[in-house]
C-alpha cells in the first residue's frame, strides 16, 4: 500500500508540471489545453487522496518499518491520536498541505469554469505551480514512506503534549487557512496578467478569503486554548516564532478583508489590496518555512532540516514575480475616487490597515531578529515577550478603539454634528464605567484605558444592532428578536462583520482580565495543609498513583473552598510516558468571572508533600466565547441563500 502511495506522488509530480505548462500556454487551441490541464488536476486530487489513505493505512496497521509511522506512533496509541499522528511531523504535514491544495484546486475549477473563464487559467497555473513545489518537497525531501532497514517491535509514540483533543483540529485548521489563501493570491496574479483589474477578481475571492481567515482564526484560537490547558504555565500566547508565523498572515488577511470593502464600494485601494494579498500568501509560505526549516528556533518547530533554502527560493520567486507584475500594471490601478474626508468610514478602514500592517512588521522583525543577528554578528539576540508586548499594546489598543469609532462614521464624510451625536451615548456609558472602575480600585493606566476602550467599542457595536432592530421592529411591527434575525438575514455581510467584531472585543476583554489582573502563588504543602489565594482555599489531600495503559499517573487531590464554603474538588496530574519527558495535566475551574488554575510542579511520596502553583486568571473564559462568536459571525457573512433556506427549513422542522 505504501508503494502505491509513493508512486501516486510521483505521477502527481509529473501531472502538476504538465498542468502548469498547459494553463500558461497561449494559442488557438487553448480551450483544449485548459481542458486537459483540468483533467490533470482532477487526477492529482485522486492520486494524492490515495497517497493520504496509504499513509493512514500504514499508521493503523502499525507498519513500523515506515520511519514516519515508527517515529510518531506506537501500539498503545488510541485510534483517535493515531489519526492525528498523520500531521504530527514534517513529512505528514507537508503531505496534508499538498492534498488540501489539490482539493481546493478542484473546487476552484468546478466553481469558476462558467463564472470566471478569463481568470481561471492563469489562476490555476499559479495553483498548479505551487502544487509542483510542495510535491517536489514531499517526494525528494520529506518522503513520508521512507523505510528503515529493519522493523522495530514498537514505535516511539506520539509526544504527550500532542495527545490533546484540540490537536486533532488545531494543525489542520491552520493548514486549511494557509493553503486557502493560495486561491485569492492566484486570482490576484491572474487579474494582473489579464489586465482585468476591476472589482471582478475581488468579488470572485471574497468567500475564499473569508474561508481562509475563518480557519486561521479557528487554528489560532485552538492553539491558544491548547497552550493554556496543556503546557501548564497559565498563559496562552508566548510570542513564540511558530505562534507568530500563524498570526502574521491573519493580520494581513484581516487588513485585506477590510480594504476590499472599500474597493467594492468606492473603487479605491486597488494597488493596496493586491499588495496585501501578495503579502498574505507570502507570509503563509514564511510560516511554513519557520516551522520546517529549523533556521528559526521554536518549541513548536520540527528541528533542523534542508528545507530552508528551498522555501526561501520559492518565496523569492513569489515576491519578485508578483511585485514585478504589480509595478508593470501600476497605471491601470488608479483609484476611481480620492479620499474625501478623514471623518469617513473609508479613512477609518485605511487607518485600520496601516495599524495592522505596522503590527505585522513589528511581529515579523521580532521573529527574525535573533536569526539575523546571529548571521551578521555571530551572536543570537534574545527577543522575548516584553519586546512584543511593548510593540503590540499601543497598536492593539488603537485598533480596538478604531473598531468602535468606525461604527459611528458614514461613507464619504461624517458631519461634525452627526459625529457628536453618534458619540454621545457610547461616550456617556464609557464615562460612567470609568467612574465605577476608579471607585472599584482600578488605577493603573494601561488596564484602565484598555477596559474603557473595550467598553466604548462594545457599546458602539451593540448600539448598531439595537438601533437597526428598533427601526425594523417599528416599521414591520415585529418583536426585537425577530427584527434582529431579519436584519442579519437581509444584510449578512454587514451584520456578520458586526458579530465578528463583538467576538474580537470579547477576546480583548479576556486578554485584559488575564494579563492585567491575574494573581499567582506557589507553595510546597504537606498532606492536610492548605493554601489560600483570593477567595479560594485548597486543602491538600495527598498524591494518588495510578496506571492507564503505558502511562503512569500521579494525581494531587485538593478539596476546594470559596469564601469559606466547600464548592467541590480539584486535581492536577503528572503523566509519565515511555520515551518522553513527564507531562503536566492542569486543574482548571472555569467561570465567566475567572479561572482557578492549578499546576502540580513536583511531589514527594515519602514526605507526602507537593509543590504547586495556583493562579486566578480573570475573564479568560471570554476569550474562548469570543472565538466561538467570531466563527459564527464569519459563517453568517459567508452564508449563501441556499444555506440560509436550508437553515430556515431545519429550524421550522
Amino acid at each position: 500500500m505504501t508503494t502505491i502511495g509513493y508512486q501516486a506522488l510521483n505521477i502527481s509530480l509529473v501531472l502538476s508540471a504538465f498542468s502548469t505548462v498547459l494553463y500558461a500556454l497561449p494559442g488557438r487551441n487553448r480551450q483544449q489545453l485548459i481542458a486537459s490541464a483540468h483533467r490533470a488536476v482532477y487526477a492529482m486530487c485522486v492520486l494524492i487522496t490515495l497517497t493520504s489513505i496509504a499513509l493512514l493505512y500504514a499508521f493503523f496497521s502499525r507498519d513500523f518499518q515506515v520511519e514516519y509511522v515508527a517515529h510518531y506512533s506506537n501500539r498503545s496509541l488510541s485510534w483517535f491520536y493515531t489519526a492525528t499522528a498523520f500531521w504530527a511531523g514534517q513529512d505528514g504535514s507537508l503531505l496534508l498541505w499538498t492534498w488540501l491544495l489539490t482539493v481546493f484546486g478542484v473546487i476552484v475549477i468546478v466553481r469558476n469554469k462558467q463564472r470566471n473563464p478569463e481568470l481561471l487559467p492563469y489562476s490555476m497555473a499559479v495553483i498548479s505551480f505551487t502544487m509542483l513545489f510542495f510535491l517536489y518537497l514531499t517526494i525528494f525531501k520529506t518522503n513520508p514512506f521512507a523505510r528503515s532497514p529493519f522493523v522495530p517491535p514498537d514505535g516511539q509514540g506520539l509526544n504527550p503534549l500532542l495527545q490533546n483533543p484540540g490537536m486533532i483540529f488545531h494543525p489542520p485548521s491552520l493548514y486549511v487557512g494557509f493553503v486557502a489563501f493560495a486561491v485569492p493570491f492566484a486570482f490576484a496574479i491572474s487579474a494582473l496578467l489579464n489586465k482585468r483589474l476591476d472589482e471582478q477578481w475581488v468579488k470572485s475571492i471574497r468567500r475564499w478569503t473569508l474561508f481562509a481567515w475563518l480557519f486561521l482564526t479557528i487554528g489560532n484560537i485552538l492553539g491558544m486554548q491548547w497552550a493554556y490547558v496543556e503546557l501548564g504555565w497559565g498563559g496562552y500566547w508566548a510570542w513564540d516564532p511558530v505562534e507568530n508565523a500563524s498570526l502574521l498572515p491573519w493580520l494581513t488577511g484581516t487588513a485585506f478583508l477590510h480594504s476590499i470593502i472599500v474597493q467594492e464600494r468606492k473603487g479605491m485601494f486597488k494597488t493596496w489590496n493586491l499588495t496585501l494579498v501578495i503579502l498574505t500568501f507570502a507570509l503563509t509560505i514564511f510560516g511554513t518555512f519557520v516551522t520546517r526549516s529549523g533556521i528559526i528556533s521554536s518549541v513548536h518547530a520540527f528541528g533542523v532540516s534542508t528545507l530552508g533554502p528551498l522555501f526561501l527560493g520559492f518565496l523569492a520567486i513569489v515576491l519578485t514575480g508578483s511585485f514585478y507584475l504589480l509595478f508593470s500594471r501600476y497605471k491601470l490601478l488608479r483609484s476611481d475616487r480620492t479620499m474625501g474626508s478623514w471623518t469617513s468610514k473609508e479613512s477609518s478602514f485605511l487607518l485600520n490597515n496601516l495599524l495592522l500592517v505596522a503590527m505585522t512588521l513589528g511581529v515579523f522583525w521580532g521573529t527574525i531578529l535573533p536569526t539575523v543577528s546571529e548571521a551578521m554578528q555571530g551572536a543570537k539576540m534574545t527577543v522575548g515577550p516584553p519586546f512584543f508586548n511593548r510593540m503590540a499594546t499601543p497598536i492593539g489598543l488603537t485598533l480596538f478603539l478604531l473598531t468602535g469609532v468606525c461604527a459611528l462614521l458614514s461613507w464619504g464624510k461624517t458631519s461634525n454634528n452627526r459625529l457628536l451625536k453618534n458619540f454621545m451615548l457610547p461616550g456617556s456609558i464609557t464615562l460612567v464605567v470609568m467612574i465605577i472602575l476608579i471607585i472599584s480600585g482600578v488605577r493603573q493606566v494601561t488596564p484602565l484605558v484598555s477596559l474603557l476602550i473595550a467598553t466604548f467599542a462594545l457599546t458602539t457595536t451593540l448600539i448598531e444592532f439595537i438601533h437597526g432592530a428598533l427601526v425594523r421592529s417599528r416599521a414591520e411591527k415585529i418583536s426585537i428578536a425577530s427584527a434582529l434575525l431579519s436584519l442579519a438575514r437581509r444584510n449578512k455581510r454587514r451584520y456578520g462583520g458586526y458579530i465578528v467584531h463583538l467576538g474580537v472585543l470579547m477576546l480583548f476583554l479576556g486578554i485584559i482580565g488575564s494579563s492585567a489582573f491575574s494573581v499567582e502563588k506557589t507553595a510546597t504543602l504537606q498532606k492536610g495543609k492548605d493554601i489560600s489565594l483570593g477567595a479560594y482555599r485548597l486543602i491538600f489531600q495527598g498524591v494518588e498513583a495510578s496506571q492507564a495503559s503505558s502511562v503512569r499517573i500521579q494525581t494531587a487531590n485538593f478539596d476546594l473552598f470559596k469564601n469559606g464554603r466547600q464548592i467541590g474538588k480539584i486535581k492536577s496530574e503528572k503523566h509519565f510516558h515511555p520515551n518522553f519527558q513527564p507531562a503536566t495535566e492542569v486543574g482548571i475551574r472555569s467561570r465567566l468571572t475567572e479561572d482557578l488554575y492549578l499546576v502540580l510542579a513536583d511531589y514527594n511520596n515519602k514526605s507526602e508533600t507537593a509543590t504547586i502553583s495556583l493562579m486566578i486568571n480573570p475573564l479568560i473564559l471570554w476569550m474562548w466565547i469570543g472565538g466561538i462568536v467570531m466563527v459564527l459571525g464569519t459563517l453568517l457573512a459567508m452564508s449563501t441563500k441556499r444555506i440560509e433556506s436550508q437553515m430556515n427549513k431545519a429550524l421550522q422542522s
